[in-house]
């Protein structure tokens, strides 16, 4: 059966690393986000098809799902990637804000992971992929609804993970701990290696996707070797 991935978040970062290594792999690629027009390059590039979604919202999740359905197939490997960061003192945070952190950070997790979750216990396979953040096991200062948003995630994948292990669902969180090198940050000469690499990480996403069933990892931490932990 051919395999199809769907990336909820897509962008120009990890999730475009994601989607080449995927394609590369033979893996047929569907990208979705709230806006599709930053995709059109590299869906020509590999292949892939985008569609427009607001992770946030149940009946844009579920028409998604329903698309990707009929226009490609069942996705046996979904990958969340979304997030929303606002940062300030506690007493300054607008809660309309942190509301709109908690949706795209978490609540959006749970309903792209129950649409998912449907589907590939119909097909008896499938992974579900979350990538995470320093703050997912950290809460820095002056960063509390990033922190809530990522810990909220982490503790969905954790409960699924033992929920949909044992159904071969193989549900995994990824610790992001560090920046992400990209066009427009780019660590220092003098701290070679310091930002971790988005072909580096999607090369670890599909090593996990790779893993025998009878030794599956439902967690990963990635930072650069001199990032501190």
């Amino acid at each position: 059966m051919q395999k199809i991935a769907l990336i909820v978040g897509a962008g120009s970062g990890l999730s475009a690393s994601l989607a080449r290594l995927f394609a590369s792999e033979g893996i047929t690629v569907a990208l979705a986000a709230r806006q599709i027009d930053k995709l059109n390059d590299l869906c020509e590039e590999i292949g892939a098809t985008s569609f427009a979604t607001d992770a946030s919202q149940p009946d844009e999740v579920n028409q998604l799902f329903a698309d990707v359905e009929q226009q490609i197939g069942i996705p046996t490997i979904v990958v969340y990637n979304p997030s929303w960061r606002i940062r300030g003192p506690l007493i300054e945070l607008d809660p309309a804000e942190v509301a709109k952190t908690l949706e795209i950070s978490a609540y959006g997790g749970f309903l792209v992971a129950q649409a998912a979750a449907k589907r590939m216990l119909q097909v008896g396979e499938g992974a579900i992929l979350f990538t995470g953040a320093s703050a997912s096991v950290k809460g820095y200062a002056q960063s509390a609804p990033f922190a809530m948003g990522k810990f909220a995630l982490r503790g969905l994948a954790q409960s699924i993970a033992r929920e949909l292990a044992p159904k071969n669902i193989h549900v995994a969180h990824f610790v992001i701990d560090g920046a992400i090198r990209s066009a427009t940050r780019q660590e220092s000469p003098d701290r070679p290696d310091s930002f971790l690499d988005p072909d580096a990480i999607a090369q670890t996403y599909l090593n996990i996707l790779r893993q025998p069933r009878n030794a599956w990892t439902w967690e990963v931490e990635l930072r650069p070797w001199v990032e501190p932990f």
